[in-house]
């Protein structure tokens, strides 16, 4: 599987409390830092319901003319086994593959580490299947932190790599700290 060897592109979906109250994001100084130091470009939207989380995803898939170029699709959503949380509904891991269905061709999907991702090989396997996803990966471990560093080095990381095992590999030899500590998962 080859990954970029150039400047790839990001899409990020961030849940949010109230978009009416919202003053910015956490996510945005290490966005911003990715497009600098990498010329890693990225399209950042949030959503405050579930019908703006699931009109965000039918824009994504099938009216945003850049959706080709994005080869990582990041999900910052509080989530728990398996489910990331919307309000006060829970998508399941299958649900979310049913709304990727096949849309995911060449794309690492990762959620961040408001959500818990230890997903058992069959459940994997499914997502990668349904959606044609090239991985999902996310973190299993109850951190205090939010992931945002953790990501950038993931997702810098990823733009020097032409092999998904020389990602994974590289990451555990750069950071294995971090990445051991917070259960860092890839599953492709």
């Amino acid at each position: 599987m080859n990954l970029p060897t150039e400047n790839y592109s990001l899409f990020c979906l961030e849940s949010i409390e109230d978009s009416d109250s919202f003053q910015g994001s956490d996510l945005f100084p290490m966005l911003e830092q990715l497009t600098l130091q990498f010329g890693i470009t990225n399209v950042y939207q949030n959503c405050d319901s579930i019908e703006n989380f699931e009109s965000s995803i039918e824009n994504l898939l099938y009216h945003d003319s850049q959706f080709r170029d994005y080869e990582v699709i990041y999900l910052s959503f509080k989530g728990r086994n398996n489910t990331i949380e919307i309000g006060n509904y829970f998508y399941s891991f299958e649900e979310i593959a049913e709304m990727f269905q096949g849309r995911l061709q060449d794309k690492i999907l990762h959620f961040s580490n408001l959500m818990y991702l230890d997903l058992d090989e069959e459940t994997a396997q499914y997502f990668l299947d349904v959606t044609g996803a090239k991985a999902i990966s996310g973190y299993a471990a109850n951190v205090p932190i939010v992931s945002t560093k953790l990501d950038y080095y993931y997702f810098s990381t990823y733009a020097t790599y032409n092999d998904i095992f020389e990602l994974v590999e590289e990451l555990f030899d750069k950071y294995p700290v971090l990445y051991q500590s917070t259960g860092f998962r890839m599953y492709y």
